[in-house]
């Protein structure tokens, strides 16, 4: 009884005040290090790789359990899982396509989806969930840029497709110089949202601040028209509302490659079927030769056509064989010695 005792913590514990036993008890009831710690030992959830995803080096599990007594053992290496948006993104080869319906026009836009690939899923995903629409330009700037892509209409609203910022995008060919580039408008380094803006005349100065994903092929009156909208000195907010009333996505090239991304899967798929299909294939047993029977009896596997024939040709020759001429020799008179 006294062994059993001991294992209670409070068995060492002769005189505790009021104060203390509070405490012990609230701790008691609730106390979780058992639970926390049980968290620590759970094995991470493993990413399913395939031939597509999976990265030239490992998870790093097996040095990890290795050197850390906290981290679940494991003793074999699996190839780490590269994330999903890289694998698609390498099948996104061509140019998006999408129409801005302003109050003031239509603007055609161009999207380096080839280039810029996050950026331009970013807009045009948030183009298909009518994200822009009824949103207005807030900030006009004449012989600068328009601003808009903000619901709230202050400047400071928006998000993600994501909900979250994602990172910048920047590319030594891709400049703000000439009217009507299209780029992310930012915070700050990674801060990207929804807000963007367009240029009305070259402001390289921009570059690698801000990610350039398109430009205007379309309706360029359209952008002057906007450009000539009076905006207020103090809060470059034009005077005049320039309303983004809907959008249209005519090209989306990550639907094409959503759709060889699961036709690659499941041609490697088919492919891992059949050769484990064909190694579970049991080969034919080979049939046993038995000698042929000739005849009946002593001798019945013997051919005796065959040994007949071969003896008639190792029979006597019938040529006469050439004679050997033996050359003569005489005995002289020894002059020679």
């Amino acid at each position: 009884d006294e062994e059993k005792a001991k294992l209670d913590p409070s068995y060492y514990l002769k005189n505790t005040n009021t104060e203390t036993r509070e405490t012990l008890l609230e701790l008691y009831k609730e106390f979780k290090g058992d639970d926390i710690l049980a968290a620590t030992m759970k094995a991470p959830e493993k990413k399913k790789v395939d031939k597509l995803n999976a990265a030239h080096y490992s998870t790093g599990a097996v040095s990890a359990s290795f050197t850390s007594t906290a981290m679940v053992p494991e003793t074999t290496h699996e190839a780490a899982a590269i994330d999903e948006d890289v694998v698609r993104y390498k099948y996104v080869k061509k140019k998006g396509y999408v129409r801005l319906h302003t109050n003031k026009g239509d603007l055609n836009l161009e999207l380096h989806c080839d280039m810029t690939p996050r950026t331009c899923e970013n807009f045009i995903k948030l183009c298909k969930k009518n994200y822009y629409d009824g949103t207005i330009f807030h900030r006009s700037i004449r012989n600068f840029v328009i601003q808009g892509g903000d619901p709230t209409g202050t400047g400071t609203g928006g998000e993600s497709y994501w909900g979250k910022p994602f990172k910048d995008e920047f590319k030594p060919n891709l400049s703000h110089t000439g009217r009507g580039v299209l780029s992310m408008a930012n915070s700050g380094p990674n801060t990207n949202k929804s807000q963007f803006f367009i240029t009305f005349r070259s402001c390289a100065y921009l570059d690698k601040k801000h990610t350039v994903f398109g430009r205007v092929v379309g309706g360029f009156e359209t952008l002057t028209a906007m450009e000539n909208v009076e905006s207020d000195p103090k809060t470059d907010r034009p005077k005049e509302e320039i309303r983004i009333q809907t959008t249209t996505v005519f090209v989306d090239p990550y639907e094409e490659a959503d759709a060889q991304v699961a036709a690659e899967r499941e041609k490697v798929q088919l492919e891992e079927e059949a050769a484990k299909t064909k190694a579970e294939v049991i080969p034919p047993k080979k049939e046993v030769q038995t000698p042929k029977t000739y005849r009946q009896g002593i001798g019945k596997y013997i051919n005796m056509a065959a040994t007949k024939r071969s003896m008639e040709d190792d029979g006597p020759s019938t040529s006469t064989a050439a004679k050997k001429e033996k050359k003569s020799t005489g005995f002289g008179d020894f002059s020679s010695w």
